[in-house]
């Protein structure tokens, strides 16, 4: 097969460095047998669509992509993005850049608006990131969009606002920073006051993490989340009342939502907490994952469930029957 590159971005959708809003982070569905489950993509694509979410990223952290082979996630990526009416990014980390350039050029050929691209945790200097990036770009052609993650909790990889600067400033084709650090306030500050002097050229920043931050988040400069909490039509209205001037009024309704997002983040088992209130929001089939999996005790299930019903006293989304 020839390595030569082919004419991509069938799409006009594309990656933009003044993305804004929320790209929700979408689960993985499977069947209760670990199949993957293709018509409650359909219903997550329709309901972000409803909750007006900006866009959609598939593949990610918590989309359970060390899991699916090869065929699977680009089966996963394009149904996600022949159901959807906004911009789809892809996560196309991998430990090897054959896979990497594979998937992320299947994704664009499908019509995925970008691709994101995480550090593999052997980076330790400054030097090594910004070097796996210039070959990552490399691999995967200039001409693909790309969001960098910078997750450090997750990855072990500490990017500094520095490093930062320069895969922003040697790569035009990286348009966007889905930040995770914990928590990423003072980084915020740090790159939007470069990128309002001139020192940096502009970028999207969303912010992750369960949206654990997001209410100071977007009044440090972050255009707004890229993460999956089992609300994001929450995060939308938050980021919208924010952009709006409506301080007090995004406050309260992020503090009423504060609990259960603080649940659904603890390691390990959050993904069972999240995919388990998608189900009950009617959107999964199933909250099963797959194998090796950390699965929500009896205990945690009625935890959940008091979380909900406290919430649905101030949010009416949260009643479930």
């Amino acid at each position: 097969m020839s390595l030569e590159r082919q004419p991509i971005f069938m799409n006009t959708q594309k990656l933009s460095a003044q993305a804004s809003g929320v790209y929700v982070i979408a689960p993985t569905p499977f069947a209760a047998d670990g199949q993957l489950d293709l018509l409650s993509i359909d219903r997550l694509v329709d309901f972000y669509a409803q909750a007006g979410v900006t866009g959609t990223t598939v593949l990610g952290q918590l989309g359970e992509a060390p899991k699916l082979a090869q065929e699977e996630a680009l089966q996963v990526a394009k149904r996600f993005i022949q159901r959807s009416t906004t911009p789809t990014i892809v996560g196309v980390s991998a430990p090897g850049f054959a896979a990497m350039r594979a998937l992320a050029r299947e994704a664009m050929d499908a019509g995925a608006a970008g691709v994101m691209i995480a550090p593999p945790n052997t980076l330790r200097t400054d030097d090594q990131i910004v070097g796996y990036y210039e070959q990552a770009v490399a691999a995967i052609g200039d001409d693909v969009p790309f969001v960098i993650q910078d997750y450090p909790l997750t990855f072990s990889v500490v990017m500094a606002p520095s490093v930062i600067k320069r895969i922003v400033n040697n790569h035009a084709s990286c348009l966007m920073l889905k930040l995770e650090d914990w928590p990423g306030l003072e980084k915020i500050s740090t790159l939007r006051a470069w990128q309002n002097k001139g020192e940096m050229r502009e970028i999207s920043i969303l912010c992750g993490n369960g949206g654990l931050f997001l209410d100071f988040e977007v009044e440090r400069g972050a255009n707004g989340a890229m993460t999956g909490y089992c609300f994001p039509d929450m995060l939308v209205d938050v980021v919208q009342l924010s952009a709006a001037g409506q301080r007090e009024k995004a406050h309260d309704l992020f503090d009423a939502h504060l609990p259960l997002m603080r649940y659904e983040q603890q390691p390990g088992v959050g993904l069972a907490v999240r995919k388990y209130i998608l189900m009950r929001r009617g959107l999964l089939s199933s909250d099963a994952q797959r194998k090796p999996a950390a699965a929500m005790s009896a205990i945690a299930t009625t935890e959940v469930e008091y979380l909900l019903a406290r919430l649905a006293r101030h949010d009416p989304r949260a009643h479930l029957s």
